[in-house]
This record gives C-alpha cells, sequence and structure tokens, in this order.
C-alpha cells in the first residue's frame, strides 16, 4: 500500500484470505479465475539463498527501515514444506515480527507445498494480487533450495543472493551457476571469522567470470544484522539497481517472461498429476509408448 494509506484491518483480512485461496486454488480454478489488472506495477526484490543464512532476519530488518521512511511493502515469504504432508510451519513471519507490526507492511507466510523451484504454487498470481492492491514493494523470499533457484529471477526486478561464510555456499553457488542469478550479493553474518576472504572471493569471481552487463556490476557486500553492518550499502545498492532496471530493461520482455513462467507452472502441476495416474502397466511399456501415455494422461486431466 503506498505510503499515503496503511491497510485496514478488514482489508488486511481479506488480502490474507486472498493469498490463501490463491495458495490452495488448483489449476482448473486458476484458469476459471478473471483476470487481476494493477494499476502500476510495484518494485519486486526477492531474497534467495541457502537455507539458515538469515534471510528472513535480513528481510525483516530491512523491510522495517523501508517502512520507517514511508515506504508501503508487501513481503511474501515461502516456507518449505515437508515432502510427504506438504505441511509447512510458516516460521518466517516469526523472524520478522518487528516489521509486521508496521501498518505499512503486509506479511504473509506461504508453503512451497510440492512446488520444485523455491518457489510455491500460484506464486506469480500472488504477487500481481499484492500489485493491484498498490504496494510500493513487494518483497519474495524464496525457500533457498540452491540450484533450483533460477526461477526467482522471472518474478522479480532484483535478486539478493545471501550467502554465508566458512559454509561452502561459495563453491556450491560456482556449481550451480546461482551467481549468474543474482543482482546482488551479500555475504550474510559478515561478523563471522572468514567473511572477509570470502567476500574478495567472490568480488573475483563476479569480475572475471559471472558478469552479466557492461552496464551493471553485481555489487558484493558484506551485512550483519548483528551489528548493523551493511544496511545502508545494501539499500544504495537495491536503489542503483532499480535505476538500472528502469533505464536498460525491457517491459516488455519482462511481461513476457512473467506470462510463460505462469503458464509453465499450471503445466508441470497438470503433468505431476499426469504421471502420478499412470497404472503399473504403462509404466511398463517402451519409453515412447509411455511418452504417449503422459500426453494422453496429460489431455484427459481435468484438475490439478
Amino acid at each position: 500500500m503506498s505510503a499515503e494509506r496503511a491497510l485496514s484491518g478488514d482489508e488486511r483480512r481479506a488480502l490474507a484470505r486472498e493469498i490463501s485461496r490463491l495458495a490452495n486454488a488448483s489449476v482448473t480454478d486458476m484458469l476459471a479465475a478473471p483476470p487481476v489488472v494493477a494499476a502500476r506495477s510495484a518494485r519486486r526484490i526477492g531474497f534467495t539463498g541457502p537455507p539458515g543464512v538469515g534471510k528472513s532476519t535480513l528481510v525483516g530488518t530491512l523491510v522495517e527501515r523501508r517502512a520507517a521512511r514511508g515506504a508501503g511493502i508487501a513481503v511474501l515469504a515461502i516456507d518449505p514444506a515437508s515432502p510427504y504432508s506438504k505441511g509447512a510451519i510458516l516460521g518466517d513471519r516469526i523472524r520478522m515480527d518487528r516489521a509486521a507490526d508496521d501498518p505499512r507492511v503486509f506479511m504473509r507466510s506461504v508453503s512451497s507445498r510440492d512446488a520444485q523451484d523455491g518457489m510455491c504454487n500460484n506464486v506469480a498470481d500472488m504477487l500481481t494480487r499484492l500489485e493491484a492492491h498498490g504496494f510500493d514493494e513487494i518483497v519474495l523470499e524464496t525457500v533457498g533450495v540452491g540450484q533450483a533457484e533460477h526461477a526467482v529471477k522471472a518474478l522479480v526486478d532484483t535478486v539478493v543472493l545471501l550467502m554465508q561464510p566458512e559454509t561452502g555456499d561459495a563453491i556450491q553457488a560456482l556449481k550451480a551457476g546461482i551467481l549468474e542469478v543474482a543482482d546482488i550479493i551479500v555475504v550474510a553474518k559478515s561478523d563471522l571469522p572468514g567473511a572477509a576472504r570470502m567476500q574478495q572471493q567472490l568480488v573475483s569471481t563476479v569480475q572475471f567470470g559471472v558478469q552479466r552487463s557492461a552496464a551493471w556490476t553485481t555489487p558484493v557486500l558484506g551485512v550483519s544484522v548483528e551489528t548493523s553492518t551493511g544496511l545502508e550499502a545494501l539499500e544504495e545498492a537495491l536503489d542503483a539497481h532499480a535505476q538500472w532496471v528502469l533505464e536498460h530493461r525491457d517491459a516488455g520482455e519482462v511481461r513476457h517472461t512473467r506470462a510463460r513462467y505462469r503458464v509453465q507452472d499450471l503445466i508441470v502441476r497438470q503433468l505431476e498429476h499426469a504421471l502420478a495416474a499412470l497404472t503399473p502397466a504403462e509404466c511398463d511399456m517402451p519409453l515412447a509408448g509411455l511418452y504417449s501415455a503422459t500426453l494422453d494422461r496429460l489431455r484427459s486431466t481435468k484438475s490439478g
């Protein structure tokens, strides 16, 4: 919600119910739903990185600082789900408690359920719904599952990648190509031993290996919420990248990328239902027959 007006209690509850409805909506529900059009685009910032790196703590602190200056901010935090029950603790809000109390901040945790890309079902529609409520900024915190984190790039304007010193995160990031996704890299908990060394390694890697554009140099920042170090530098980097996006990123291409992600999400979910419906006899067929049977199941699937 814009700085001039915070969400009322009724609006907040209605929006929370709408996000919950989208989180539980099937493919059929989504295909039948009327389109949601936002009057203006919100600035979208994604935070990603390995579990335990401190994403929620940093997001809560950053949101609190930006809301204090008048920004209306929505936070969508995706919590990991059990692979068996699909339930989630939804504990991210606990680590953002102070920010959640600000009337200009709307915060919602949702389960990743069966999503495999660090996102959740219908996340693209959730973001659009939040945009339609007029927030200045939308913060998306991913599950943080490593090699599947590339999907966040399609949904946000700025990707902030967090890594923690002395954990091997830098090596894993290089192997997974995650550094290429990041617009800003943060060495979190920079007060810990090894942080300065890791930061320098990442600076060298960005300079010589993963730089995508001569127009934007990916900053590598050391940030510690515990000591309040690097927070101002992070905000400056976020603002600088927002300006870069306005000047260099094609709005039409962004719309097309997000539309493709939205359709892909629905198709993948339908495919999973089709695969689950295959009989043992069909699974014993040669590959070509199994492929055809899967396509037939996909065509006949009515809900997801």
